[in-house]
């Protein structure tokens, strides 16, 4: 079942770049901004990655940790986040219980043909592990300033 907002989120083991192993509690005392693209080096998803990079100074005055997820495996992570110069780790989500944890896999249409892909989304997840605000369909531009307001107000 997904997580809805004013629930705690599940406590999912995952795989990270930096080939660690988290759970989502080892974040608790903190907020985190949990976001989920479509596909590491892609147009959007990179310009996505690189306004959270750029405003990763600000996220971390605000106690707020960065995490971007998306269906890649490792190896692809690593690359997109040393290419990018990523400050925060990227989730390689490859059985996909992240993505259905948060609902986030949805059917798409591309060229005319429908498939199933991660519709870009973000959640603000509280210092107690609790979902606060969650933005589904974003739009990359002025995305990452309105998630930083959000992560300030709480």
């Amino acid at each position: 079942m997904p997580t809805t907002l004013g629930e705690a989120v599940p406590d999912l083991e995952l795989k990270t770049t930096g080939d660690r192993t988290v759970k989502l509690s080892d974040y608790r005392g903190q907020h985190l901004v949990l976001y989920f693209y479509p596909k590491a080096s892609t147009p959007g998803c990179t310009q996505e990655g690189q306004d959270f990079r750029d405003a990763a100074d600000a996220f971390a005055a605000a106690e707020t940790v960065i995490l971007g997820a998306s269906r890649d495996g490792l190896k692809a992570q690593e690359n997109f986040k040393a290419k990018q110069g990523f400050p925060f780790d990227l989730i390689a989500d490859t059985d996909e219980a992240l993505c259905r944890a948060f609902d986030v896999i949805k059917l798409k249409k591309m060229y005319g043909k429908e498939s199933l892909g991660v519709e870009r989304s973000t959640f603000l997840i509280d210092s107690t592990g609790v979902l606060r605000q969650e933005w589904r369909g974003v739009k990359v531009k002025g995305h990452v300033d309105e998630v930083l307001a959000a992560a300030r107000a709480l």
